[in-house]
């Protein structure tokens, strides 16, 4: 079994996998090659990865060699024609690019995007946006913190006091926990939404106040993600919200709908209402943002209120990010590699068959039918 590490496209700084996670395939018997420069974003060196028992080669080599390559983001669509045949892992959004995930299944690749895994208990350990959304609201709560002139935490001193920042948090799943954690330990009170009930426990454990809203559709079967309301709800939802957001000096959103367009939470008119100097980071800026001012990997300010739209914090963290997404990925290959270091498609394990997005010349993925 022969496994291809590929460099990612230069916007990205995290790696598949760091040395330490080859040498657990290498000393397994599998050959791992790796592209030139692969992980010198995420400070793992060639070098490194030679001593882990890889093969350092062109990208050239790497794709003409491998069975299976690992690469975050989607190949350079050139490249795919070359591919047939081969095994593409990594995180592919197939919802929001089903043109390209046609082109594959016809230029004949089998490839697993693990952001369709099931969201199960058995697929926690290969969960690759609860692992990068973690580092995501960490960052998310630190960039607010950067670009907020003023002090988070209460200070009283003998100049007078200072009052903490007021945080509102917009969905209460892995980003939003961590980010709730990380604006407590640096002293801000801290507002949560979430349109499920069964979070607010853990909202108010974190130190958080849980904002409720009546009437929410069930999202227990939705894997964390958020779901569409009635209109009804959505009225309620907008004016709570609006009420908590004239307060905030800070607002994080992290709502998404997975293959639709984020929901819009934070209204022009609730951004007009907030005092001058705060800050809006939206998690959810690849998917349209959850302002309709938001634009993803920039940074607008409007009416003295600057809106941070980036869907990519965990890049700013490429050393660890690369180290958690590595092991969810060494967790996944054993499902499809066997002890004798042999490639073994197991179509009756649910996890396999839930993350397969094409095989065979054509998408097999229920969702994408």
């Amino acid at each position: 079994m022969t496994i291809g590490l590929l460099k990612e496209p230069a916007h990205e700084t995290r790696v598949s996998l760091l040395a330490e996670a080859v040498a657990t395939l290498t000393k397994k018997g599998i050959t791992v090659l790796t592209e030139t420069g692969a992980g010198e974003r995420a400070f793992c060196s060639d070098a490194d990865y030679v001593k882990a028992g890889a093969t350092v080669k062109s990208r050239a080599e790497v794709l003409q060699s491998a069975e299976l390559l690992l690469t975050i983001h989607q190949p350079d669509p050139g490249e795919i024609s070359g591919l047939s045949g081969k095994i593409l892992i990594g995180v592919y959004q197939p919802l929001f690019n089903t043109d390209q995930m046609k082109t594959w299944a016809v230029g004949g690749l089998t490839s697993f995007s693990l952001d369709m895994l099931p969201r199960t208990t058995r697929a926690q350990a290969m969960d690759v946006l609860s692992s990068q959304a973690n580092i995501a609201g960490y960052k998310a709560v630190l960039t607010a913190a950067n670009a907020y002139g003023r002090y988070f935490p209460m200070f009283m001193t003998a100049a007078g006091s200072i009052a903490p920042a007021k945080m509102l948090i917009l969905g209460a799943g892995v980003a939003g926990l961590q980010a709730i954690a990380t604006s407590r330990r640096l002293g801000a009170v801290v507002e949560v939404f979430d349109t499920r009930p069964a979070v607010k426990e853990e909202v108010m454990s974190l130190g958080a106040k849980f904002i409720e809203v009546e009437g929410a559709a069930d999202a227990s079967k939705a894997g964390g993600y958020a779901v569409e309301q009635s209109e009804d709800f959505m009225q309620r939802q907008k004016a709570k919200i609006a009420e908590s957001a004239a307060k905030a000096d800070i607002i994080i959103t992290t709502a998404q709908i997975p293959g639709r367009k984020a929901p819009i939470l934070i209204t022009e008119e609730m951004i007009n209402a907030m005092r001058n100097g705060s800050v809006i980071i939206d998690l959810a800026a690849a998917t349209g943002g959850n302002t309709p001012l938001t634009k993803n990997n920039e940074t607008v300010v409007h009416h003295g209120v600057t809106i941070i739209g980036n869907s990519s914090l965990q890049s700013t963290m490429p050393s660890d990010a690369s180290k958690l997404y590595g092991k969810n990925v060494l967790n996944f290959l054993h499902l499809i590699i066997t002890k004798e270091a042999a490639l073994q498609l197991n179509w009756d394990d649910d996890l396999v068959k839930g993350s397969c997005i094409t095989h065979e010349g054509q998408i097999i993925h229920e969702r994408l039918k």
